[in-house]
């Protein structure tokens, strides 16, 4: 009988395969970073080949650290950077161009016209959606109208369109020799092309943004058995979940009761609340997704904060500025000096999304004096993840009327205790780390299981939760205001920056 199920991490930095056992523990993992293709100011492009290529390796180093074979994995869970978008060929597997991935903002220009006719909003009682940069649709358009011969292709139905996770789940099934072509609802809710009421592909978004029905994938639920795998290590094992990384975190940390909220901190930070079986519209900026719909069951639905740069600032001051060699030394450098010397760092390397949505936002460093150092620097990059997960938390409480009680985190960024403290600092609520911080994985791990019986039920997930370190608030109420009545001071600056 198989001991375990894996589970394929395909992140923004990275792809990595964990093995995860009964109880939600980690057997095995591997991990490799992909390149970050910046061919312009704006453009972010990875080269899907290069992620196909890394997710076989990392299938196999994981296998070989635990001596297991395919008979040893129930199923496997895929879980990805989700509005990421992929154009390739049918007969060859050839991608028409490189991924256009979630932060990249050629679609500005598309953004701005559709806006003028109709506003931000337009499109939101359908998609949940407001119009930015962000989401997948219009980046397919982009490709569509700029890269040659693309739309007679997509078309026709020679050329397949998918977020990663329809990129891996067709490779991995066989590619161009019967691979499975699918998105799960979850994913498909980030395209701005699936009506949120039906889970449906909505004809008259793919109208509005002419995008072609032949190149779409089957939407599917994000817990059922999709295809058997042809690939070398795990040939005949069923890929049996899909979900966006956020909401398989939001599984991951057993979220499966409306009112119950986590936040990632990685790449981005993203802050999910449950709100059940109906769709909740939101007027404070936030927007409204699907959280997961295992097999036949109704789908659930959350709200969420995506905030575009918090980790990524960390690798901007480690790569770009040269503050520091490894991205684990921010914070013995942050926690040399007593606080951030009146510094605030936007990381609007993108515009701003949650709550603000502002396309022209840029990044701005304000309140420099001659005192301030690069000790200063890099405590004021990590506050900027605290006060941006504040934003989300205070747009979610005025949605949903519920007062944020405590926060449940995850992410690479939870193992840093001084932004883990200074959260619940500016919160002024406890935050919690659960024993198992690799929550993305082990939702979709969860999803797969569920889908083979591998897990009874959710009541075997949340069994298995468990809490390692919780923070609580020390900060005076009167310094709390201080410095979040400068921080969006500082967000204010930003603004307006690129011109129309």
């Amino acid at each position: 009988m198989a001991r375990y199920v894996g589970a394929i991490d395909q992140g923004t930095t990275s792809s990595r395969f964990i093995v995860f056992d009964r109880k939600g523990d980690i057997v095995s993992l591997a991990q490799k970073e992909h390149r970050q293709i910046y061919p312009k100011p704006g453009w972010v492009e990875h080269d899907p080949l290069e992620i196909m290529r890394n997710t076989d390796e990392v299938i196999g180093a994981a296998l070989a650290r635990a001596n297991l074979g395919p008979g040893d994995l129930a199923a496997i869970g895929i879980t990805n950077q989700r509005e990421t978008t992929v154009l390739w060929e049918r007969k060859t597997g050839r991608p028409l161009c490189n991924a256009v991935v979630w932060m990249d903002t050629r679609t500005a220009q598309l953004v701005t016209s559709y806006a003028s006719r109709g506003g931000q909003d337009r499109f939101r009682a359908k998609t949940g959606l407001p119009l930015t940069t962000y989401f997948a649709g219009l980046k397919l358009r982009w490709i569509l109208d700029n890269v040659e011969g693309a739309r007679q292709m997509a078309e026709s139905g020679e050329a397949l369109f998918g977020t990663i996770d329809s990129w891996l789940t067709w490779n991995l099934t066989g590619g161009p020799n019967g691979g499975v072509h699918v998105m799960d609802v979850t994913n498909a809710s980030r395209t701005q092309l699936m009506n949120l009421a039906t889970c449906e592909w909505d004809t008259d978004m793919l109208s509005e943004f002419a995008i072609p029905r032949a190149c779409l994938p089957r939407i599917v639920s994000s817990s059922e058995v999709y295809g058997e795998m042809r690939t070398a290590w795990l040939k005949g094992i069923t890929i049996a979940g899909i979900l966006g990384d956020q909401q398989a975190a939001l599984v991951g940390q057993t979220c499966l009761s409306p009112g119950e909220a986590k936040n990632t901190y990685g790449t981005g930070s993203f802050l999910l609340l449950n709100t059940g079986t109906a769709p909740v519209q939101s007027k404070a900026g936030l927007l409204t997704t699907l959280a997961y719909r295992f097999g036949s069951e109704a789908p659930c639905y959350a709200l969420e904060g995506a905030i575009a740069i918090t980790g990524a600032l960390v690798q901007w001051l480690r790569d770009n500025m040269k503050l520091f060699d490894v991205a684990a030394q921010i914070e013995p450098l942050a926690a040399s000096v007593e606080d951030n010397g009146d510094v605030y760092i936007v990381p609007a390397f993108s515009g701003l999304y949650a709550p603000y949505w502002r396309d022209d936002a840029r990044g701005v460093i304000a309140g420099l004096t001659r005192y301030a150092n690069r000790a200063h620097i890099a405590r004021a990059a990590l506050e900027s993840t605290a006060y941006q997960v504040r934003d989300v938390v205070e747009a979610m409480q005025a949605d949903s009327g519920i007062r944020l009680s405590s926060l449940k985190v995850d992410g690479g960024m939870v193992a840093n205790a001084l932004l883990m403290q200074f959260q619940a600092d500016i919160l002024d609520a406890p935050v919690i780390r659960p024993r198992v911080t690799e929550t993305t994985a082990l939702g979709a791990a969860y999803a797969a299981g569920l889908a083979v019986g591998f897990w009874g039920g959710t009541d075997d997930l949340r069994a298995n939760w468990a809490i390692d370190r919780t923070w609580t608030p020390g900060m005076s109420a009167e310094r709390r205001d201080h410095y979040y009545k400068c921080w969006k001071k500082a967000v204010e600056r930003s603004f307006g920056w690129v011109q129309p």
